[in-house]
């Protein structure tokens, strides 16, 4: 008895480790005035800005590889947009392993992958986050064809709709490289912000996944370029076309 409940606490430990971790990703909420948090506010603006012909209102975050810090900067991009006093909505569109519900530290009983097989609506499993104007839905249970669920017309419907409730919604999907999920989503979302880490993404892999992307017409807004040097934090996110 005595090693099992060395084990359980072991393993409660380890589970509460990882949602301290992707807590601390939300540099924007805890610490706005960071040189980090002025990036994403930065990247923010260049955003809108980018809408020369239309409204930004959709934008899918991706990366080439795991790892490359595409859900911290899909969150703290989420964080910024909220409090910019917008109706912002952060999607957990990456329902291979999703982690949107640990960073807010929500309950993922429900979330897209019911939206989408029981044709609920985005709004309806939206949950409140504890920042203001900031919606999350998370991925839901994982389901065993997440590429054939986002590529449904129940998904584009939901995101239609959503479109017209919200005034920005944030897309978190898989590396671009690794699963289809992001190129069916590139198209469907007003555009799309490649996350890339220095000294990790290789020229070709991130030459790769601007070329997927714009086979399906996808609208490519810039990439972000974070950790170019970590003794430099005014410029540890980078963002350009």
């Amino acid at each position: 008895m005595t090693v099992q409940k060395g084990v359980e606490n072991k393993m409660f430990n380890k589970k509460k480790n990882k949602v301290a971790t992707n807590m601390r990703h939300l540099i924007a909420k805890m610490n706005p005035r960071s040189p980090i948090s002025e990036q994403y506010r930065t990247l923010r603006t260049n955003i809108q800005f980018s809408g020369v012909d239309k409204d930004i209102k959709s934008i899918l975050v991706t990366s080439s590889e795991p790892e490359a810090g595409k859900s911290s900067t899909a969150a703290n991009l989420a964080v910024v947009y909220a409090q910019q006093g917008l109706k912002t909505l952060l999607v957990d569109g990456d329902m291979r392993k999703p982690t949107v519900h640990f960073t807010f530290r929500l309950d993922n009983l429900k979330g897209l992958s019911n939206a989408i097989v029981d044709s609920q609506t985005f709004e309806g499993l939206a949950q409140k986050s504890d920042i203001d104007h900031l919606y999350v839905i998370t991925s839901g249970p994982v389901p065993p064809n997440p590429s054939e669920l986002l590529a449904s017309d129940k998904f584009k419907k939901g995101l239609e709709i959503a479109t017209e409730q919200y005034e920005v919604i944030i897309v978190d999907s898989p590396p671009i490289l690794t699963v289809t999920d992001a190129q069916i989503l590139a198209n469907q979302l007003d555009g799309v912000v490649i996350v890339a880490r220095s000294g990790k993404t290789e020229t070709d892999e991130l030459k790769e996944s601007v070329n997927l992307i714009e086979k399906v017409q996808g609208n490519i807004l810039g990439t972000v370029l974070n950790d170019v040097d970590k003794t430099n934090k005014d410029y540890y996110y980078y963002y350009g076309t």
